[in-house]
């Protein structure tokens, strides 16, 4: 092989490791750096950030029209990871629950539509999943980690009230059981007064 052969072919697989790693960099900080219990910018009770995202089946899904509903937005890092599949196959699992309590579960992460498409297939996923490509509305939610070479939804959850309020905010999710966590919280707040 000449020199010009090889020199593109190293190169791209250097860049597919320092992407590699920049992954593995940004797996790690969103799942073992303690994050604080609330946004800096976000409190209880302040209207949840408004936006409008694609589904996997193509659909725009907008926040405003859920009013009326208790809405669960759960941010999370990637699709096919083995902690974001836990929690989305947890949400899956006790979707008949959260339905009960009227409830709409919304899964978003920086990943396309197409990844979220096949993300909902091989799992199953009765809910939908957004597509925040541009990471705006994770960072709107205090729920980005931006690592320059590399963006990550943080995990981080919100139960957003009826009236469009922020009703309980979760920055620290452990995958194992935050759906029952959502579901325990979800009772208590819909019999408050």
């Amino acid at each position: 092989m000449s020199s010009n052969v090889i020199a593109p072919y190293v190169l791209k697989k250097l860049w597919r490791l320092v992407a590699s790693l920049s992954l593995i960099l940004g797996v790690f900080v969103a799942w073992f750096i303690p994050q604080t219990a609330q946004a800096s910018g976000l409190k209880l009770g302040d209207d949840a950030p408004l936006f409008s995202l694609t589904n996997q089946h193509l659909k725009t899904i907008e926040l405003k029209a859920l009013q009326g509903k208790w809405v669960v937005v759960y941010f999370y890092p990637k699709n096919e990871t083995p902690g974001c599949t836990t929690e989305a196959c947890s949400f899956r699992d006790n979707i008949n629950r959260l339905i009960a309590q009227d409830a709409v579960v919304l899964g978003i992460s920086l990943d396309t539509v197409e990844s979220h498409q096949a993300f909902a297939k091989n799992h199953n996923l009765p809910f939908d999943l957004l597509a925040d490509t541009d990471g705006k509305v994770a960072a709107s939610f205090d729920a980005l980690l931006d690592l320059k070479m590399v963006k990550f939804a943080k995990r981080h959850s919100f139960i957003i009230n009826p009236q469009g309020k922020l009703a309980k905010i979760y920055r620290d999710v452990n995958t194992d059981t935050h759906v029952r966590d959502v579901l325990k919280d979800l009772q208590t707040l819909q019999t408050q007064p």
